[in-house]
């Protein structure tokens, strides 16, 4: 009787798959998709893998970036960093002034009296009664245009004497014993000297304004243009450039940023003169309009005209800063 039962020496050696040599390539390939299905446990476990740390997101609040809250938050920390700091500062400002002026004696109004002054006297800044009794709107815009005049011409002739000055040596050794006596002369020891030459107010304050703010101008300038590198002038001798291309081309985009900052410098130092030069002149005026406010005995008035000198010549100097950012190569 035969028997069907058969031994592991019975089978030949590789396992069963082993035991049918003649299978064909598409069945082993039908087998292969049936183990990758048979075997769904490893595909689950691969595709809920943990991510890696660094992969992991975070939380736009707590990262600090991305997303509309987070720019949000980071913008508003921005503002209060920037806001915050000069709003105490004037806090404490006006809480000294108003602790100092309590008891009266001085005669200095308060903070609070002071605004309301100021309520009144900007109700209508730009009135007019008399050639000396207009709002204090005219006289700011009188000064401005003396400072503009006055400016204007400085930075005509002081730029370009500042661009010679350090261009040539010879010229630079010439005038630099005259520019070191005159230049820490008091702005106001000028102003008789243009009394004495155009017999009037007007035009000797704005002499006033040319003289003090000239100084600045020059001495940035001709210090920026002794700062270009020498290599870019040997360059230009090399190329046989002229005089103009070397002044357009070479020397007026590298000392851009150094004339800017000296006429930042300079419409400082002519807003603080002119007030000066408006008090001995007379006339319309900022300046003028403080001595006539003493002479009335209003110290609040006087008050919130040393508030507008400030604003306005804040203003001046930011203007001109913000110039300067734009024409600076950190900018770019």
């Amino acid at each position: 009787m035969t028997t069907c039962s058969a031994t592991a020496d019975d089978l030949p050696l590789g396992g069963p798959a082993a035991a049918t040599p003649t299978t064909t390539p598409s069945a082993l390939e039908a087998r292969l998709d049936a183990n990758l299905q048979a075997s769904p446990l490893e595909n689950r476990v691969e595709s809920r893998a943990p991510a890696t740390p660094s992969e992991t997101p975070r939380p736009a609040l707590l990262s600090g970036k991305g997303g509309r809250g987070g720019q949000g938050g980071d913008a508003l920390l921005r503002l209060t960093k920037a806001v915050l700091p000069p709003l105490l500062g004037l806090a404490a400002f006006v809480a000294i002034w108003y602790v100092a002026t309590l008891s009266g004696g001085s005669g200095i109004p308060g903070p609070v009296a002071t605004w309301q002054e100021a309520v009144k006297l900007f109700a209508d800044p730009f009135y007019r009664n008399t050639p000396n009794d207009q709002g204090i709107g005219w006289n700011v815009l009188a000064s401005l245009q003396r400072v503009g005049i006055g400016f204007g011409i400085a930075a005509a002739v002081g730029i370009p004497l500042g661009f010679l000055i350090g261009r040539f040596d010879f010229l630079a050794r010439m005038l630099s014993p005259i520019i070191s006596l005159l230049r820490p002369v008091s702005p106001l020891a000028w102003l008789p000297i243009g009394l004495l030459v155009f017999k009037k107010a007007d035009p000797a304050a704005t002499w006033t304004l040319f003289i003090c703010s000239i100084w600045p101008m020059i001495l940035n300038t001709a210090a920026g243009v002794k700062q270009v590198p020498q290599d870019y002038l040997n360059v230009a001798r090399v190329l046989a450039l002229s005089e103009w291309q070397v002044f357009t081309r070479i020397l007026l985009p590298a000392v851009l940023p150094a004339v800017l900052t000296g006429v930042r410098l300079s419409i400082g130092v002519a807003w603080l003169v002119i007030v000066a030069a408006e008090m001995l002149t007379g006339g319309v005026g900022i300046g003028f309009w403080v001595w006539d406010e003493w002479n009335n005995l209003n110290v609040a008035h006087i008050l919130i005209a040393i508030g507008v000198i400030g604003i306005v010549g804040l203003l001046l100097d930011q203007g001109l800063m913000l110039l300067a950012k734009r024409f600076t190569f950190e900018s770019r």
